[in-house]
């Protein structure tokens, strides 16, 4: 299987080169030129497996041979035995057919370790087969640092440097990146949004001198093995809730559209999904888009769910891919009007098939603490901020009664205590292995939002020639 670019003007790549690229050379992000397909058969043998197994079953396809099918397996078992709970992605539920999947078991306590836990043992393996090393670059909203930089410390071949807003993410967030002291791992707080994060990584990515001297390559979600790795809970909820013989729904929190794009992949993939439900905070792009057409930058305001504080939604563009036929060309004209006019529209024709799949839901912070309070008294759930947002709106855009709605829990609610205590009065406990963050030393970086600036630091604290 080869992987090609959403923009069309990069060569095709294997598995393995995809892995430590991360964004290909034209801006674009890669996807394989085939999809694998579960027949019903397939689908339904899946329902009971060991989630390691499945995970196994659900990614093959995708690697054509590049890793040995032993040595996969070895490493995803590996990924997923340091999780909290035995089925590693336990559903809850709810009520008669709402359902919640709970995404925070693993070493961060948010859904990006089930995705970032895999991802560092694939980035060892791989490096140490070719005899390279790399420099990872990422930005983080919250949650994806935290797993990444767990993901990577102390990795041999891994030198990573992470980029957050500063003062936009929980305490606890960003006390899971800054309280690791690994030689390979850099923290730098940027003076701006999240967006600002994203939008240097990306610049350093397409200066190609820069990337080709410090051997970049990326943990965000614009890596194809991220998305590869999400496909699996997808399966495995759905299977366990009686797919194939029935359709399946999801409600997904979101703000960089990588979560919602893996259930996308799930079905095409032969995956029974009816229903997709994205939620969306007051930076609420994703929900505008779904109820419009228009795709349509505003400002990034911070909010109780910082994770969804975005406004360039990165994943989207492997859904225009989509929506457009795979014709890159097009998809490479639509994102350089988006960057120059800061919007773009689709036309109602095509607004409307989008939406016999998907609909957007917004909730403000009012909203959000309403609905932590109303899901705990009704359920006796504690939710964090994302969750409850990823609940309420699978319940306000429901469409059939019948069919399961399983909406995604993404982060532990202990990640998120001030928000949490506020809606319910209850203030909820990190795990006893997290139970001294809070008198862990930081170490971390405050830099300006200029790309020359962060460039320099990051050229200082690469090894590459090390």
């Amino acid at each position: 299987m080869s992987y090609h670019s959403t923009r069309g003007r990069s060569p095709a790549l294997a598995f393995d080169d995809v892995l430590l690229a991360g964004l290909a050379r034209d801006g674009g992000l890669y996807l394989p030129e085939q999809w694998p397909h579960f027949s019903k058969e397939d689908l339904a043998s899946f329902a009971g497996l060991p989630y390691a197994q499945l995970a196994v079953r659900v990614m093959r396809p995708f690697l054509d041979g590049t890793i040995a099918e032993d040595d996969f397996a070895a490493l995803v078992a590996e990924t997923y035995a340091g999780f909290d709970h035995a089925a590693v992605a336990p559903l809850r539920q709810l009520g008669r057919n709402d359902w919640l999947l709970e995404l925070f078991h693993g070493p961060t306590l948010a859904f990006k370790d089930y995705a970032l836990q895999l991802l560092g043992r694939l980035f060892d393996h791989v490096l140490t087969k070719k005899g390279q090393r790399v420099t990872i670059v990422g930005a983080t909203s919250g949650d994806t640092g935290s797993a990444a930089i767990e993901a990577c410390r102390d990795r041999a071949s891994v030198d990573i440097v992470i980029l957050h807003p500063k003062g936009r993410t929980s305490e606890v967030q960003r006390r899971q990146m800054t309280t690791v002291t690994s030689t390979n791992v850099r923290n730098i707080a940027v003076e701006g949004t999240f967006d600002d994060c994203q939008d240097m990584v990306k610049a350093m990515f397409n200066d190609q001198p820069f990337r080709d001297q410090l051997h970049l390559s990326a943990v965000n979600s614009i890596n194809w093995a991220r998305i590869m790795a999400q496909i699996v809970y997808y399966v495995a909820a759905g299977t366990a809730l009686g797919a194939p013989h029935r359709a399946i729904s999801f409600a997904v929190p979101t703000g960089n559209f990588g979560n919602v794009y893996a259930a996308f992949a799930a079905r095409r993939m032969g995956l029974p999904i009816s229903q997709l439900v994205v939620g969306s905070n007051s930076n609420d792009i994703l929900a505008r888009f779904f109820e419009t057409g228009t795709m349509s930058m505003a400002e990034v305001v911070p909010t109780l769910s910082p994770s969804m504080d975005i406004q360039v939604s990165s994943n989207f563009e492997r859904y225009l891919f989509d929506l457009f036929g795979e014709d890159g060309t097009r998809v490479a004209d639509f994102m350089e009007r988006f960057r120059r006019d800061r919007q773009f529209e689709v036309g109602e024709t095509m607004l409307a098939g989008i939406n016999r799949l998907v609909q957007g839901y917004r909730l403000n912070d009012l909203a959000t603490t309403e609905a932590i309070r109303q899901l705990y008294q009704e359920t006796g759930e504690l939710l964090d901020p994302h969750s409850a947002i990823g609940v309420a709106a699978g319940r306000a855009r429901r469409r059939d009664e019948t069919t399961p709605m399983v909406a995604l829990a993404t982060a532990h609610p202990a990640k998120f205590p001030d928000a949490v205590e506020a809606a319910t009065g209850i203030r909820p406990a990190l795990p006893q292995r997290l139970s001294d963050l809070f008198e862990r030393p930081e170490r971390y970086d405050v830099l300006p939002n200029d790309l020359e600036t962060v460039k320099d630091y990051v050229r200082q604290v690469a090894r590459v020639n090390a």
